[in-house]
């Protein structure tokens, strides 16, 4: 989703890469002579496989070509059987470690493979093999182990985690052949041998994916429509190009904010879903010993300069609404805890904190983000802030391909930098654990024992609404030791020309791209 792997959300959108191959798989029958409904994206995907990915665009392919055991029906917030039986999913015992689902008996893969309880185990056993900084690993902190005893596989817990089955549910739980992958390192040729909905025909890298209805596919969606091209573009001025010359039938994520604004919504052309989504956007800090803030106090100073609204109104066109905690409105345990530490840019309160921390002003320190959108206009707004009264002098560094950018921030190279974040699940877990916990998907090197106690006992809540005192309180330390600073949430626009329906179908808030809900009418 998020990462995010990020299951981030790639602003940038994507590279023109080179990278060009071919994956085929025949189209069932009753398919071959219907025209293909084109999509169109600026969120790449960075890789094919699911162990080695965690940003929207990656996750967006996963859910139509991988299975998970679990998924999440479309407007459902419970997690149901989709590779698994039905009914067969459980947690096993009082304490919420042990968590078991039977696999269906009648599943291949689109090549003709059977899938099998030991592909399941195969699958997580590769995400627990990587690091934190390699695909979903930071999502699964609470698992251990996975075991088999013929069609039934056992999840073994390092601790009680009520939110383990929608994680399951994810992009992070697809299944894949383990016979066409490696069990250690990623595959990197762009085949897909996954048991979703859709199968892969082809594939070019940063252009386009085609995909065809499976006629191998048994589980929780009932019907597949028609076959999707996938088209990605770099920027965002591009796929409002390709929307307007009808190149695309449908777009999601990313136009325009000034496009957005000025959405005529009355126009018999085009329909128009407008969605309260929970995707937000951090600039988040490298917390690691050198970097300009190491100190806590400096990050606050920061905290205290930043606004919001100028932000949303000049270069979001208010498309976007100024955000104040890591949660999200919308989500379970939402708060402002960054609000009331500093309800208004504060220069005298900044001014304190960087005396406290002793350093010489004005703080230099880069700032990272990747082409795409207003991103740009977004950093050279918060640069002028930042510079306000001489505090900060600021070096943006934008990236132009995505992957430099994400290897970039991971290896530390920006003391600062900004990045948006899907949820990939709609659980305030879901801005947690893998945002500020240890080993968490922003790679920054935050670690604080108070928060990581709270993720344990959030996790172990399985009446969630009993969690949100412990949520509060880690947002309240978040606050204090600003690891990241949230700046905005947005809405979630799909458009789609009259002669689509589904689209709308893209965007409910599950982190599930529902291509197969797409169809002409």
């Amino acid at each position: 989703m998020g990462s995010v792997r990020l299951r981030v959300v790639v602003a940038a959108g994507v590279v023109a890469a080179a990278a060009v191959g071919g994956w085929q798989f025949l189209p069932s029958s009753d398919d071959s002579d219907v025209p293909a409904i084109r999509v169109g994206t600026t969120d790449k995907s960075t890789s094919l496989d699911p162990a080695y990915a965690y940003d929207a665009g990656s996750w967006a392919l996963y859910s139509n070509v991988f299975q998970s055991l679990l998924t999440l029906r479309t407007g459902s917030a419970t997690p149901t059987e989709d590779a698994a039986k039905t009914g067969s999913c459980r947690f096993v015992g009082q304490k919420l470690m042990t968590y078991q689902c039977e696999v269906r008996d009648d599943l291949t893969f689109a090549n003709g493979n059977k899938l099998t309880a030991e592909d399941v185990k195969f699958s997580f056993d590769r995400i627990l093999r990587n690091g934190p900084d390699v695909g979903p690993r930071s999502l699964f902190t609470s698992l251990k182990s996975v075991s088999v005893s013929g069609q039934t596989v056992t999840f073994n817990l390092h601790t009680g985690d009520a939110t383990f089955p929608f994680k399951v549910a994810s992009g992070g739980g697809s299944i894949v052949d383990r016979t066409k992958y490696p069990a250690q390192g990623e595959r990197k040729d762009p085949g897909v041998d996954g048991s979703g909905p859709y199968a892969m025909a082809s594939y070019e890298k940063g252009r386009l994916a085609r995909l065809v209805p499976s006629g191998t596919y048994r589980g929780a969606v009932a019907k597949v429509g028609a076959p999707i091209d996938v088209h990605y573009y770099a920027e965002s001025k591009e796929l409002q190009k390709a929307w307007e010359t009808k190149e695309v039938d449908v777009t999601h994520r990313q136009l325009p904010p000034r496009m957005l604004a000025n959405l005529a919504v009355g126009d018999p052309n085009v329909r128009i879903s407008e969605v309260e989504a929970t995707e937000i956007r951090n600039m988040v800090f490298n917390v690691r010993k050198g970097s300009a803030f190491e100190d806590a106090s400096v990050r606050r100073a920061v905290s205290y300069l930043v606004n919001r609204p100028k932000l949303a109104i000049d270069v979001y066109h208010n498309t976007v609404d100024p955000l104040y905690d890591v949660i999200p409105k919308g989500v379970l345990a939402h708060g402002t805890p960054f609000f009331d530490r500093a309800p208004k840019p504060d220069l005298a309160k900044a001014q304190g904190e960087l005396r406290k921390a002793g350093v010489r002003l004005p703080v230099q320190f880069s700032l990272g983000f990747a082409t795409g959108g207003a991103t740009r206009p977004e950093a050279e707004e918060l640069k002028r802030q930042l510079e306000l009264g001489g505090l900060f002098a600021v070096e943006l560094v934008e990236r132009k391909v995505w992957d430099d950018f994400q290897a970039d921030y991971k290896a530390g190279k920006y003391d600062a930098y900004n990045i948006g974040w899907v949820a990939d699940f709609p659980d305030p877990d879901n801005y947690s654990q893998p945002l500020v916990g240890k080993g968490n998907s922003n790679a920054n090197g935050y670690v604080n024992p108070d928060v990581e106690k709270l993720i344990i006992r959030t996790q172990g809540a399985s009446n969630r609404s009993d969690a949100v005192g412990d949520f509060k309180a880690m947002q309240r330390i978040v606050a204090q030791d600003v690891p990241l600073l949230p700046l905005w949430q947005t809405k979630d626009y799909v458009l789609s020309s009259n002669q689509v329906g589904g689209a709308q179908y893209l965007s409910d808030g599950t982190g599930i791209w529902r291509l197969w809900e797409l169809h002409r009418l």
